[in-house]
């Protein structure tokens, strides 16, 4: 498996669908793509999947998954280049890094897709939703770029809830119960291969799209409180 993983580490240094680590990126990602098309971020993309199915639903968008994991990445950069998507790159990077990469109004929209929820309280500050995360995205995010968060934990799933309520965030759509729909938006139907294993067996996929205001008020208090009806002796 350490072989494996080697091989992909050095095979992806050559693939020209990903960046590693790049430097003087911001607001050159028109001229990467060659063309002026909307940028869409897929966060935590793991091997891509996402990233690549909306890639083949819209053409005429670019879309970039990012991950630290490189022996992920190498599966869906692979598979973009054997397919010939040129509108899918692939951004080895902390998440926490962002604006490094991207300029202010660059990203149109971001989706969540099936992050770890970080189930104990005191890592609430990791959960891809939290405020801190937020804030970060209004960093790169256009005026009334969506947020989309598509997850089988009902916890991060409410947590999220809570977090838009609190920060008077609105939402756009809340759907419970993803596949007990009578009809789903094309960009749900994507399918993830961890999501393939059993979720939709087993488990109800939650989603939740919102956007940002242009101010979000400190609350961090506040959130702390309700993180401490979860846990009397949270570390936060």
């Amino acid at each position: 498996m350490a072989q494996k993983k080697l091989k992909r580490f050095a095979e992806i240094k050559s693939f020209p669908n990903v960046l590693e680590y790049p430097e003087n990126m911001c607001g050159q990602w028109a001229h990467f793509f060659g063309n002026s098309n909307p940028v869409i971020l897929e966060l935590a993309c793991g091997k891509g999947e996402y990233a690549i199915g909306l890639a083949e639903l819209y053409p005429a968008k670019n879309f970039i998954g990012v991950d630290i994991k490189g022996n992920r990445l190498w599966v869906g950069a692979k598979s973009a280049l054997e397919n010939n998507l040129k509108n899918v790159a692939f951004l080895r990077t902390q998440i926490e890094k962002l604006p490094e990469y991207f300029n202010r109004n660059e990203i149109e929209e971001i989706w969540i897709t099936f992050p770890d929820p970080q189930l104990r309280v005191s890592k609430a500050k990791k959960r891809l939703t939290h405020p801190r995360f937020l804030e970060l995205y209004k960093k790169v995010l256009i005026k009334g770029g969506k947020i989309h968060l598509k997850t089988d934990s009902p916890d991060l799933y409410y947590f999220t809830k809570v977090v838009t309520k609190l920060y008077s965030i609105s939402l756009i759509s809340d759907i419970p119960d993803v596949y007990n729909e009578k009809k789903i938006f094309s960009e749900l139907a994507i399918k993830t291969h961890y999501e393939r294993l059993d979720i939709a067996k087993s488990k109800s996929v939650f989603y939740l799209s919102f956007a940002l205001p242009d101010i979000l008020t400190d609350k961090e208090e506040e959130l702390r409180a309700i993180l401490r009806t979860e846990n009397d002796e949270v570390d936060y």
